[in-house]
């Protein structure tokens, strides 16, 4: 077998092709869109390559035949932010072979420690935590736009080669009609009544107002995770520019505490059921194949990317009021197309926000295990900690 670092564009074309060829029979795979991949490796696109480092490796057997893939990578911004400086791993594949996997982990481990990290975590996105971040380990549904897909085997590969549980991450599921708890209702009721409080979905109109209202509630409410540093005016507008040409405006809420921003919950419409008839492309084709598919209704699931409430305004029912008020829009309205809800990416270090969301009637659809791997075997393995 022979590593080979991805240093022109076949190989960079050969990285995407691996996984595809890889999934070709299984019904559930549906394919990332190539730009979305090779973004993240071009300095033009992806601002962590200015003061970080990012490289790529195929695996090829002796045959010459494409058997894995994986890349590698030091985020400066949070690197030294954990006990251990801690680089990454991740788009992560490979058949199922200990040894070829081995070489792949090994191949990362050893670039990273020659450039000081004592530890990596993966499988990680070289970037938010919203994408490509964690591996499948239960749940093994067609995946939402920008996350991980991979075989049961996965899990048997990190684990044999030494990784350890971090954490989790769960998708939770519910359906759009579902009624919500009685319970639920009076809870929020009392903040409904409460003229400190109003609660408005997002206007295009006003894009940079609810750009920056996400940004402050995001930083309030986040940059106490350990790896997860404040976001910026620019980070924010790229974010809100990004989703803008496919956000449906109805599922974009905002609370506020006497005029001031106080939690949001952010849902799109589930853009891998459009996607998944692109092939990866999005060339004319596959954006007039877009316009056909979302034009005869085929995107019924929304998407729900972030959930918060700001410390203060916690504990209040201040998240209960912005579920019940959004629910007066999205299910009373007969033109919505969507019947189903996933809330994305709740991890098991935040049993507060998983509280909220199994009161909304969510259950746990997916679950995804993020891993870390300590250089030096003889330190305690920490779990990430638990935020109270």
């Amino acid at each position: 077998m022979q590593l080979i670092e991805v240093t022109t564009p076949e190989l960079a074309k050969e990285f995407l092709m691996l996984q595809v060829r890889l999934y070709k029979k299984d019904p559930n795979y549906i394919r990332p869109l190539d730009r979305d991949i090779d973004n993240i490796f071009d300095p033009k696109k992806n601002k962590l390559l200015r003061d970080g480092e990012a490289i790529r490796w195929i695996l090829k057997d002796d045959a010459d035949k494409s058997i894995g893939r994986v890349a590698a990578f030091i985020n400066r911004k949070t690197a030294k932010t954990f006990e251990q400086p801690t680089g990454g791993m991740g788009f992560f594949d490979c058949i199922d072979n200990q040894e070829a996997a081995n070489m792949l982990f090994d191949a990362c481990k050893n670039w990273l420690q020659e450039r000081g990290m004592e530890a990596m975590d993966g499988p990680i996105n070289f970037g938010e935590r919203d994408k490509w971040w964690g591996l499948l380990v239960d749940g093994f549904y067609p995946p939402t736009y920008t996350m991980n897909y991979n075989f049961p085997y996965y899990k048997q590969l990190f684990e044999n080669y030494g990784f350890q549980l971090y954490f989790k991450q769960y998708v939770y599921y519910r359906k759009v009609d579902d009624p919500l708890p009685p319970e639920y209702h009076e809870k929020a009721h009392r903040i409904l009544r409460d003229p400190d409080y109003h609660f408005e979905h997002l206007n295009k109109n006003n894009l940079d107002k609810y750009t920056e209202d996400f940004r402050t509630i995001y930083n309030k409410g986040w940059v106490k995770h350990e790896g997860v540093q404040a976001m910026s005016e620019a980070q924010a507008k790229s974010i809100m520019k990004s989703l803008r040409p496919v956000l449906d405006e109805r599922l974009l809420w905002f609370a506020y505490h006497k005029g001031e921003p106080a939690g949001f919950f952010i849902a799109i419409p589930e853009l891998n059921q459009l996607f998944k008839y692109t092939n990866g492309k999005m060339d004319l084709w596959g954006k007039l194949k877009i316009v056909f598919h979302r034009w005869r209704g085929a995107v019924k699931t929304m998407y729900g990317i972030v959930f918060g409430i700001i410390p203060e305004c916690q504990g209040r029912g201040v998240e209960a009021a912005m579920v019940v008020a959004a629910a007066k829009v999205v299910q009373d309205n007969p033109n919505m197309p969507y019947e189903d809800l996933q809330m994305n990416w709740i991890g098991d270090f935040n049993p507060k926000m998983m509280r909220v969301v199994e009161q909304v009637g969510g259950r746990i659809y997916k679950t995804y295990v993020t891993y870390r791997f300590l250089f030096d075997r003889t330190k305690e393995f920490k779990r990430a900690p638990i935020i109270r």
